[in-house]
């Protein structure tokens, strides 16, 4: 991968991208609380105003887009980087978010499960049933952590449901090109893990919330892993902070990395005519790249081709 092209800067912390059907790029600006779009021209157009912190981001079933929400961080600038912090003094809880990107219409889908608040939603994978799964990656104060899990949802706003619990820090979250097998990306440990699911929502086996899953990947250096997206041969492409870049995860474990030029590399997607356009969110300079990828990436669930 040699080519980069910068399609945006001076985003205020990038994250979530999707391609979208005319062909810009979705994504959100979680320091500045935003859903954004940027054509392939570069023009940078805020589309909704959805405060807290956006995170994840993706295109549902009824065309509209469907919004993890961290309810926000502290912001600091560490050499010449924007880099995210503590829980903010004027947080309210994380939430599921739906957005009509063509009139800016913002509605909360979901805000807690089991009466329990959700804390820091983070990321999102729809399947072809029309529900979706996500993390809960939860907040940090001073001196307290709170404790991430794994959760499905539908899309209509009928039911939620806490599928693991707990999870260190959940973030990035993916299907396999047959929807067999779920992967999660935990940030501290910069570990990928996986579940075989035996149906939309449901773990094959499943023997409770505390069903911690296999580990597929735990690559040496202490990466932190972030936001994920899988290409057309199953292999799990996570953003990776620290060492920054893309790591390339096959089916069986085997790693590689793609270095880029900012350590806090957050997201990737795939898109253009042939899904061989690779976009990533470089958030801690607030740009938007695009490059050449070795292999297709998996078309998503929506829209149905």
């Amino acid at each position: 991968m040699t080519e980069i092209t910068t399609l945006a800067t001076g985003l205020y912390f990038p994250e979530g991208p999707l391609w979208y059907v005319d062909g810009s790029i979705i994504l959100v600006e979680i320091a500045r609380g935003t859903v954004t779009r940027v054509t392939l021209d570069g023009d940078v157009d805020v589309v909704a105003e959805v405060g807290g912190g956006p995170n994840g981001a993706a295109l549902g079933p009824d065309g509209k887009i469907y919004i993890c929400n961290n309810g926000g961080f502290v912001w600091h600038e560490v050499n010449g980087l924007t880099v995210p912090g503590l829980q903010p003094s004027d947080y309210t809880g994380g939430k599921i978010q739906r957005v009509d990107i063509h009139t800016g219409e913002v509605e909360t889908l979901y805000d807690e499960v089991n009466g329990i608040m959700l804390r820091g939603p983070n990321d999102l994978v729809f399947d072809s049933s029309g529900g979706f799964w996500f993390t809960d990656h939860g907040k940090v104060r001073a001196r307290q952590r709170d404790r991430g899990g794994l959760y499905y949802a539908q899309a209509d706003g009928s039911e939620i449901t806490e599928v693991v619990f707990p999870l260190d820090a959940p973030n990035g979250v993916g299907l396999s090109p047959d929807q067999d097998m779920l992967y999660v990306a935990e940030t501290h440990q910069g570990r990928l893990y996986q579940w075989p699911l035996s149906g939309p929502g449901k773990i094959a086996g499943y023997f409770g919330r505390d069903h911690r899953g296999q580990l597929l990947a735990d690559p040496e250096g202490g990466p932190l892993f972030d936001s994920l997206a899988v290409d057309g041969l199953g292999n799990i492409c996570v953003a990776t902070i620290g060492k920054g870049g893309i790591t390339s995860i096959t089916p069986d474990g085997a790693t590689r990395h793609v270095p880029l030029d900012d350590p806090i590399t957050t997201n990737i997607c795939f898109g253009g005519r042939d899904m061989k356009t690779a976009f990533i969110t470089l958030s801690g300079s607030g740009r938007l790249v695009s490059c050449p990828w070795e292999f297709a990436g998996l078309s998503l669930a929506y829209p149905k081709k």
